[in-house]
């Protein structure tokens, strides 16, 4: 059987009225790279303070490794970086890395902590000067320094150009393919397309869906016919909603199939057909607003 190296089980954190997580129940098992998505108030960064220790959950249990993630010998099982991080302002890059391997028996080299997250040539920099980006790839990497089973990512690109994203989605997959657990949130879509296994997507704090990108994709019944016509276009059966650029139409659809059949018989001439599934990015605004309607 697979290891589960997180868990919650039946979860709940309140803050006076507000209810952040509502009953939830989540088993991440050893290896994978989890992406949690949703929108602001869902929950995320929630839950993650309830797995790293930084809160209490209010009802029901969270699981590191089988331990309680506030004791100590649990907690090196673990990395994180919080959405806020806050660097000694007059430590350099190569202090604080020393300064947190110093809290672990087999820490990662810091060269080579370094180099895997892009910052070797800012080895000898203050923190305070560094930028707000070189700053946040410094805070990524402290999350690695202790050879970490699982690491904790809140919202880890915010703030990077394209080039310092990619450098950290590097050190995030080598330290994946190596065998560690990654739990991941972040508000770019695509970067959850690159790195995730699973996603989970939560909404008022439940998880709504769950499953590879290919089965959250597939959670909202809906597919795109697109085309180009100088025609118009009837309104046919199973026409969710239509989007035109120019001559070309986008229609979401429930049976795509079925649609284009009903395209060929309306007699429109249409060229440069094209049938896709939904997006991660439309899959998740559609089950995130149907959820605010159950």
């Amino acid at each position: 059987m697979t290891e589960i190296v997180a868990r919650a089980v039946d979860v709940s954190r309140r803050f006076g009225e507000v209810t952040a997580l509502d009953s939830l129940s989540l088993d991440i098992p050893a290896g994978q790279l989890l992406g949690l998505l949703g929108p602001n108030g869902a929950g995320k960064t929630t839950l993650i303070s309830l797995f790293v220790g930084l809160r209490r959950p209010s009802a029901g249990r969270v699981e590191i490794c089988g331990g309680d993630p506030v004791d100590a010998a649990t907690r090196r099982h673990f990395g994180v970086t919080p959405q806020q991080t806050g660097l000694p302002p007059t430590l350099r890059v190569s202090e604080c890395v020393d300064l947190a391997a110093a809290h672990f028996s087999d820490p990662l080299p810091r060269g080579e902590l370094l180099e895997r997250f892009g910052l070797t040539d800012l080895a000898r920099r203050q923190t305070g000067g560094l930028s707000g980006g070189q700053q946040r790839r410094l805070a990524v990497a402290l999350a690695f320094v202790g050879r970490p089973r699982l690491v904790f990512l809140d919202e880890p690109t915010t703030g990077l150009d394209v080039d310092a994203r990619h450098t950290l989605w590097e050190g995030i997959r080598l330290f994946h393919r190596d065998g560690g657990t990654v739990v991941l949130t972040s508000h770019y879509l695509e970067e959850v397309e690159e790195l995730a296994e699973r996603v989970v997507v939560m909404f008022r704090g439940r998880a709504i869906a769950d499953g590879d990108l290919a089965e959250v994709r597939g959670a909202v019944n809906a597919n795109h016919v697109s085309f180009v016509t100088t025609d118009p276009v009837p309104d046919l059966p199973g026409a969710i909603s239509t989007a035109r650029t120019g001559d070309r139409y986008v229609v979401r659809v429930s049976d795509p199939n079925g649609y284009v059949r009903d395209l060929v018989a309306s007699g429109v001439d249409f060229t440069d057909l094209e049938v896709r599934g939904s997006s991660l990015e439309e899959a998740f605004l559609a089950l995130t607003t149907e959820g605010g309607n159950r």
